[in-house]
């Protein structure tokens, strides 16, 4: 229980913060499921598509400081392999 006003205040903006990063972050999850679903069904147009369109969502999540660069990267050098890897 916060004991001040500002700590108060300071719990509400947490919470509504944590519920927009829990949004975006489920949002950049799916965009990435899109990819390799449409991977693993070796459809390369479509996986390019949903990449092109999953890969500035990634980026605006390290923009925001929710998902740390490395992790981004990583997202989008595995999703660019598995697009690649398909006949």
């Amino acid at each position: 229980m916060a004991n001040t006003k500002s700590a108060e205040k300071a719990a509400r903006q947490a919470m509504v913060h944590r519920e927009r990063n829990v949004a975006l972050r489920s949002r950049m999850r799916s965009a990435i499921r899109k990819v390799v679903d449409a991977a693993a069904a070796g459809k390369k147009d479509e996986a390019r598509t949903h990449y092109l369109a999953a890969v500035p969502l990634i980026d605006t999540l390290v923009n925001k400081k929710i998902i740390h660069r490395n992790q981004a990267d990583r997202h989008k050098s595995r999703l660019a392999a598995r697009i690649k890897k398909i006949a």
